[in-house]
């Protein structure tokens, strides 16, 4: 015995995200999926969906997409952020970036996460909403995060565990959810698959 951790029994986990935030907050409950395998799928909103629809929606799309073979788990999740009933995804561009970033300044917005666990048998899906105040953003301090470059792949242009947890003073809900996956819900719907919390995969 090397006194390593123990190694997973069971299903094969499969991540269905290329989120190198997903595979960390994965790691904090002792997981590393046996296999990564982003979901190629068309994000587009529909007409008239509200934000909790979509993002449930698209979620399980992924998993669908990717499909949970025999002796696998699949999980995906997605995440958006919702001014009002506007969608806040991923900007296409710096531009679009600071334009979702002025209309968060000094503003409250949800922070929504849903996350799907798939296997052969069945589907299970969580759904997290969480609120966040971002205070007034100067000018200055807006351009100086858009040149770090860390808005890119992050719904509402910002990620609250990086540079813009500066703008954050106040959140209510889950942090990890707002993150990218929320860890306690997460955890059940593994479970709930036969997945082993607090082990490695192999």
């Amino acid at each position: 015995m090397d006194g390593g951790p123990a190694r997973q029994a069971g299903p094969r986990l499969i991540l269905g995200s290329a989120s190198p935030r997903r595979l960390e907050l994965l790691a904090q409950l002792g997981i590393v999926p046996h296999a990564i395998r982003p979901a190629d799928i068309d994000e587009s909103e529909a007409v008239g969906e509200s934000a909790r629809t979509y993002c449930a929606r698209v979620s399980r799309q992924k998993a669908e997409a990717i499909g949970a073979g025999p002796g696998e788990v699949v999980l995906c999740a997605d995440t958006t952020v919702a001014l009002g009933r506007r969608i806040l995804g991923k900007p296409a561009d710096r531009s679009e970036a600071a334009a979702f970033l002025t209309a968060l300044s000094g503003r409250r917005h949800r922070v929504i996460t849903a996350v799907t666990v798939a296997t052969p048998e069945r589907i299970r899906q969580k759904i997290v909403i969480s609120i966040v105040r971002m205070r007034q953003i100067l000018q200055v301090e807006r351009e100086h995060y858009l040149d770090s470059g860390d808005w890119r792949g992050k719904a509402g242009g910002y990620g609250i565990q990086g540079p813009a947890g500066a703008f954050c003073p106040w959140i209510r809900g889950s942090f990890t959810g707002i993150v990218g996956l929320p860890l306690s819900e997460t955890s059940g719907l593994l479970r709930a698959a036969g997945v082993r919390i607090g082990t490695l995969a192999e």
